[in-house]
């Protein structure tokens, strides 16, 4: 008993649970287990399992500490608040007028009146400065005990009575109760998936259940009245009095493209009565209804409608030739691509699942800097093959020291999952973005959700579209146009005092494109047969010198540009266009397309994804809760108030004052003065030389 009620365990307890709160805050709670295992490592994730880290609020040993915490105080106050009460009537009049000497604050004073005179003027003048006094009258003298500032003690009891309450709060507004009321009615969580509908009653709470906190997602024009409680193996369902539709859904944007306005237009149907309110949600303004508080959360698709064109990326000329086609889909849903691969060589019928994961109209961007990776920006010939060009898919933009804030347009995502339940996440935006003066189609992918987007930069052409580039890379893959093209560029390159140069000039010609087309590999390494500029650099670096290999790069460089620069008019040649100027346009659409070309022999899909268009359908997410505690941890918030306010700024002081007449002047008081305090201050000296000086002063002075 001595140790639940001692104030050292308790703050044991209190500093416990402050370390818990950290490690709940720094830790996202209630995530996926993979995220943790990415995050973590497979070991500590399991480990940091086992100690319900991931769940920090709801864990058995928090709550137990929690419990302790609240029995503890109470002990504490329990033992204390019969002490403080009788201290707070006691004025300690008793003691010896021989005991005021010992008092570091004391000092006698003379009085020109009667005893009784002055002992009726002193308790008038405490009186007016707010002091308490008592009187006890004895054979030799008065003795007047005078205090304030007890309130000092009332903020003790405020303080831990807080404590008791916030806790007491946080019980029953967390998973005791949920979990209580599972067991007491054999409820058990829910590991599957599925829509709500199809869960059985064995996983779902009534609704006169007294305390919940779940989630409840409604897209605009639907309706919803089951609130998702999250568990940590799963989810309970959480059945609502009344139904809850969403008429719309409202958000603005501040210029930096983060939301300064949630709101949704809900209509309530009570299901008892059948009675319809509407109402309007924002962030921190909830609805009421029948003690359930319904509260603005946060937004997502809802389900809207995407167009997309599928565009072949593959690495061969059979794939790399195949047409274009349409998809449409809806987010959250999936589709099949049949006869894809994720890598070219896979077998006819193997296929990917395409799935719809989301939809942003609005994307800010910071567009101040360029792309991480990017080449050189004067020409792609000036670039070192061997020394710079190790990167691929670089970012899209980077943040610079000054921000330049735009909005980019839509974007969409979507993962492509293969029979082994492997999936890649994409990101690919809808519009060309501008960076550096360059417009670009940005199609990002990443292995994992902890890693940032790499984005695949496609430059747009004059009609702000990617078919240029996507004819040019069709005409790389394809062995016949390559070698027209290196015909086409030996003739066009050889000096007219010089016509032998031309089969050598199209043997290099044929070489470079071939090895960055991907249909010879370098000696160094056989294996990697997927070209790019990656494959000109292992050829530079298994056949040329060291000392001859920057001058060999910058020459092989500018024979690639030129032969894909043939590719490129013979592409338009064939598509009925005009010729290509040579113009500073034309230049930087080529230097971009060289990049990207060599990019994409490592995009990792066999098509990508090109958004045509889409209808929009926005849901919110709404966080419905049921809170008997929130009355009392507004009790306590306002009492902790109290109680620190009281025991920082207040301060208790106790003073004596021992009168008796003067020796041989039975018309004049000697007054011997003391005054103590709970907490000794600078100021005190102060304030008792002050005090004494106006107990001490004269009438009609």
């Amino acid at each position: 008993m001595d140790l639940l009620a001692s104030m050292r365990f308790a703050i044991a307890l209190l500093t416990v649970i402050c370390i818990a709160s950290v490690i709940g805050t720094v830790v996202k709670q209630r995530e996926p287990l993979n995220n943790y295992v990415n995050q973590f490592g497979p070991f500590w994730s399991e480990v940091f399992g086992k100690f319900d880290l991931y769940t920090v609020y709801g864990a058995w040993w928090f709550l137990l500490i929690l419990a302790f915490l609240v029995v503890s105080t109470s002990l504490c106050i329990t033992r204390n608040t019969p002490k403080i009460l009788q201290d707070i009537r006691n004025f300690k009049e008793s003691v010896r007028e021989q005991s005021l000497q010992a008092h570091h604050h004391k000092a006698i004073l003379q009085l020109s009146r009667a005893p009784e005179a002055a002992l009726a003027d002193l308790k008038s003048r405490l009186a007016a400065g707010g002091w308490k006094t008592k009187v006890q009258v004895r054979d030799r003298g008065v003795m007047l005990a005078a205090r304030r500032g007890a309130s000092n003690k009332i903020g003790y009891l405020a303080a831990h009575s807080a404590i008791v309450l916030v806790c007491i709060g946080g019980l029953l507004d967390g998973d005791l109760l949920v979990r209580g009321l599972m067991w007491a009615q054999g409820k058990t969580i829910y590991e599957g998936g599925g829509l709500i509908s199809e869960v059985k009653p064995e996983h779902r709470l009534p609704p006169n259940n007294p305390s919940f906190r779940g989630n409840l997602m409604v897209p605009e024009g639907a309706t919803a009245g089951t609130a998702i409680l999250s568990m940590p193996s799963g989810v309970v369902l959480q059945d609502l009095p009344f139904d809850v539709e969403l008429k719309k859904f409202i958000v603005e944007y501040y210029d930096t493209g983060m939301p300064k306005l949630f709101a949704s237009d809900i209509v309530i149907r009570d299901r008892e009565t059948g009675l319809t309110t509407e109402k309007r949600v924002k962030v921190n303004e909830p609805a009421q209804h029948r003690g359930i508080a319904i509260y603005q959360s946060s937004f997502e698709d809802g389900g809207s409608s995407l167009k997309l064109q599928a565009l072949p990326m593959g690495r061969k000329a059979a794939a790399a030739a195949a047409k274009p086609f349409e998809i449409d889909g809806v987010v959250g849903g999936s589709t099949q691509l049949d006869g894809f691969a994720p890598q070219d060589g896979g077998k006819p019928s193997d296929s990917l699942r395409l799935e719809f994961a989301g939809l942003r109209v609005i994307n800010v961007e910071n567009m101040s800097g360029g792309g991480a990776g990017k080449a050189d920006s004067t020409d792609v010939r000036a670039v070192d093959l061997v020394n710079k060009l190790q990167n691929h898919m670089g970012s899209g933009a980077r943040a610079g020291a000054d921000k330049e804030l735009r909005n980019v347009g839509p974007s969409f995502s979507y993962r492509l999952r293969d029979a082994a339940g492997q999936a890649r996440e994409y990101n690919n935006y809808m519009l060309p973005v501008d960076l550096d003066g360059q417009r670009v189609f940005l199609a990002g992918v990443r292995e994992t959700p902890s890693e940032a987007f790499r984005y695949l930069r496609i430059p747009a052409d004059s009609d702000l579209s990617m078919d240029s580039w996507m004819r040019l890379r069709q005409n790389l893959l394809d062995p016949e146009l390559r070698e027209r093209a290196a015909r086409r560029y030996a003739v066009a390159a050889t000096p007219n005092d010089k016509p032998q140069m031309t089969p050598q000039l199209q043997a290099t010609a044929r070489r470079a494109l071939n090895l960055f087309a991907g249909a010879e590999s370098a000696k160094v390494d056989s294996s990697n047969g997927w070209g790019g500029l990656p494959a000109l650099s292992q050829f530079i670096e298994s056949e040329v010198p060291e000392g001859e290999r920057q001058r060999v790069s910058e020459v092989l460089l500018r024979i690639l540009n030129g032969s894909l620069f043939e590719l490129y008019k013979l592409g338009r040649e064939q598509a009925g266009q005009a010729s290509a100027p040579t113009d500073s346009a034309t230049q930087a659409f080529m230097t971009q397309a060289v990049l990207s070309l060599s990019d994409s022999m490592f995009y990792p899909a066999p098509v990508l994804l090109q958004l045509q268009d889409f209808k929009q359908v926005q849901a919110s997410v709404f966080q419905v809760t049921r809170a008997p505690g929130q009355k009392l941890v507004y009790l306590g918030a306002v009492l902790l108030i109290v109680g620190v306010f009281a025991m920082l700024y207040i301060r208790e002081r106790r003073l004596w004052l021992w009168l008796e007449p003067s020796p041989g002047q039975p018309e004049t008081t000697r007054v011997r003065m003391a005054m103590a305090s709970t907490r000794e201050s600078p100021d005190m000296a102060t304030e008792f030389e002050q005090l004494q000086g106006y107990l001490s002063k004269e009438e009609g002075v």
